[in-house]
Protein backbone atom coordinates (compact mmCIF):
# COMPACT_ATOMS: atom_id res chain seq x y z
CA UNK A 1 0.00 0.00 0.00
CA UNK A 2 1.11 3.35 -0.86
CA UNK A 3 0.60 6.50 1.35
CA UNK A 4 1.81 9.89 0.86
CA UNK A 5 3.53 11.86 3.94
CA UNK A 6 4.04 15.77 4.26
CA UNK A 7 5.70 17.78 6.19
CA UNK A 8 5.55 21.27 7.47
CA UNK A 9 7.36 23.76 9.14
CA UNK A 10 10.70 23.11 10.20
CA UNK A 11 9.88 19.50 9.35
CA UNK A 12 9.74 21.12 5.75
CA UNK A 13 13.11 22.43 6.49
CA UNK A 14 14.46 19.38 7.17
CA UNK A 15 13.01 16.40 5.53
CA UNK A 16 11.34 18.63 2.25
CA UNK A 17 7.79 18.76 1.25
CA UNK A 18 7.02 15.42 1.18
CA UNK A 19 7.27 11.93 0.02
CA UNK A 20 5.30 8.50 -1.01
CA UNK A 21 5.88 5.73 0.61
CA UNK A 22 5.35 2.07 0.02
CA UNK A 23 4.09 -0.03 3.11
CA UNK A 24 4.11 -3.62 3.13
CA UNK A 25 1.41 -3.80 6.15
CA UNK A 26 -1.02 -1.88 7.62
CA UNK A 27 0.38 0.75 10.48
CA UNK A 28 -0.82 3.43 12.82
CA UNK A 29 0.86 7.12 12.30
CA UNK A 30 2.59 6.19 15.70
CA UNK A 31 4.37 2.89 13.97
CA UNK A 32 4.94 5.37 10.67
CA UNK A 33 6.68 7.93 12.27
CA UNK A 34 8.75 5.41 14.55
CA UNK A 35 9.69 3.84 10.82
CA UNK A 36 10.52 6.81 9.55
CA UNK A 37 12.80 7.95 12.79
CA UNK A 38 14.70 4.13 12.07
CA UNK A 39 15.76 5.46 8.49
CA UNK A 40 18.31 7.31 10.24
CA UNK A 41 19.25 11.42 9.76
CA UNK A 42 17.51 13.68 8.58
CA UNK A 43 14.55 11.56 9.85
CA UNK A 44 15.91 10.32 13.14
CA UNK A 45 16.21 14.12 14.48
CA UNK A 46 13.45 16.08 12.94
CA UNK A 47 10.79 13.34 14.16
CA UNK A 48 12.52 12.07 17.26
CA UNK A 49 10.19 10.95 20.18
CA UNK A 50 11.24 13.49 22.34
CA UNK A 51 10.03 16.09 20.11
CA UNK A 52 6.42 17.53 20.17
CA UNK A 53 5.19 16.75 16.95
CA UNK A 54 1.32 16.87 15.68
CA UNK A 55 -0.22 14.65 13.43
CA UNK A 56 -3.08 14.49 10.63
CA UNK A 57 -4.50 12.25 8.69
CA UNK A 58 -6.33 12.63 5.78
CA UNK A 59 -6.51 16.12 6.91
CA UNK A 60 -8.17 15.90 9.94
CA UNK A 61 -5.69 16.00 13.01
CA UNK A 62 -5.38 12.51 14.73
CA UNK A 63 -3.31 10.58 17.23
CA UNK A 64 -0.60 8.04 17.05
CA UNK A 65 -3.20 5.32 17.42
CA UNK A 66 -4.90 6.34 14.22
CA UNK A 67 -4.44 3.78 11.09
CA UNK A 68 -3.82 4.36 8.02
CA UNK A 69 -5.22 2.96 5.12
CA UNK A 70 -4.15 2.73 1.38
CA UNK A 71 -3.60 5.98 -0.25
CA UNK A 72 -3.77 7.70 3.27
CA UNK A 73 -2.27 11.20 3.41
CA UNK A 74 -0.02 11.73 6.38
CA UNK A 75 0.89 14.76 7.73
CA UNK A 76 3.35 15.76 10.24
CA UNK A 77 3.89 19.50 11.92
CA UNK A 78 5.23 20.99 14.99
CA UNK A 79 2.56 22.36 17.46
CA UNK A 80 2.19 25.89 16.21
CA UNK A 81 0.87 29.04 18.98
CA UNK A 82 -0.86 32.43 17.52
CA UNK A 83 -2.12 35.46 18.83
Amino acid sequence: MQIQIRYFASLRESLGAGEVLALDAPLTVGQLRDRLIARGEPHAGALARGRALRAALDQTMCTESAELTPGAEVAFFPPVTGG
